[in-house]
């Protein structure tokens, strides 16, 4: 979590944040989403809406309201099919007549270890996974959507979810949960992978970016800065959760009681998942293992 900041625009409110860009807040503030989810809106003609955001007839009105005299909705992208990102797209569709563009349904990237724990009946934590859902055009990493004024380029970013993808706009990219400047993203096998989510974070990195656009909270307005932040906040916590490794094997509640031990309780959980997701990708390094096969309740070791 990062220190707090003046980022609390007022919910159904288009927002314009440069030219041919506005913002939408969604009326959904909690601990896993901090003021709400952000939706855009790119173009002056035919509009892009980024996320249209969960299931909420308000913010349907609100996104629909924000068309002007000429201006239509072509295309409805969801970066990711969490239940504070996509469940209002098939609405916002049935209204508009624009298609659905993402990268697949809840399981589409999913990597080959987390395929075999979701098989084993662990089920994912935070936003919750939108299960039902399925775009009407799946896209590809590197694939570019355009409209008359506008032009996106897909760059597929799991480790929030398997079917994460940003959008490049410009020198500018919409990076979902992927980057954000409020707080780290959550990483929550199975539906969450570190592994991916660290090759993400490299893949942005060797970019030149002006600006992120997340899904919760401000812009950032240092992308490098943030970017090697989270890659060292997450080294740091790989680091830790050897170090007490060290001193004999532990389940992931011992490990996160000692290392989250300025966590408020109603973050707790989400802070298992968090260090689940750094044991399996150390796991995957061959640098700790289990007893038995890789679980959640599994006691881990290190092989250091």
């Amino acid at each position: 979590m990062q220190a707090p900041d003046d980022f609390n625009p007022p919910a159904g409110i288009a927002e314009t944040l440069e030219p041919g860009l506005r913002r939408i807040l969604a009326p959904n503030p909690s601990p896993m989403t901090y003021r709400g989810t952000n939706t855009y809106l790119i173009g002056t003609a035919d509009v892009a809406v980024i996320d249209p955001g969960p299931a909420s007839e308000a913010h349907l009105q609100a996104v629909l309201a924000a068309l002007g005299p000429g201006q239509r909705i072509s295309h409805i992208l969801v970066s990711h099919s969490h239940l504070d990102h996509s469940p209002l797209a098939r609405p916002l569709a049935e209204a508009t007549g624009a298609p659905v563009y993402a990268f697949g349904d809840s399981t589409a990237g999913r990597s080959a270890v987390m395929t075999s724990l979701a098989e084993a009946g662990l089920a994912g934590g935070g936003e919750g996974i939108d299960i039902g859902f399925a775009p009407d055009i799946s896209l590809r990493d590197g694939e570019t959507i355009t409209g008359p004024d506008w032009q996106l380029e897909v760059i597929h970013t799991p480790g929030h979810l398997g079917n994460h993808i940003a959008f490049a706009w410009r020198d500018a990219c919409f990076t979902a949960d992927h980057v954000m400047g409020w707080a780290s993203s959550l990483v929550s096998p199975p539906d969450g992978d570190l592994t991916d989510f660290m090759a993400s974070c490299q893949r942005l990195a060797a970019r030149d970016w002006r600006v992120f656009y997340p899904g919760h909270g401000a812009p950032v307005t240092a992308p490098a800065a943030r970017l090697a932040w989270l890659i060292e906040h997450r080294t740091g916590r790989e680091a830790a959760i050897l170090a007490e490794l060290t001193a004999g094997p532990a389940t992931v509640t011992e490990l996160t009681a000692r290392i989250y031990t300025e966590t408020p309780p109603s973050l707790l959980v989400a802070a298992e998942r968090n260090v689940f997701a750094h044991l399996v990708d150390l796991a995957g390094k061959s640098l700790v293992a289990t007893d038995g096969p890789l679980s959640f309740g599994a006691r881990f070791r290190t092989l250091r």
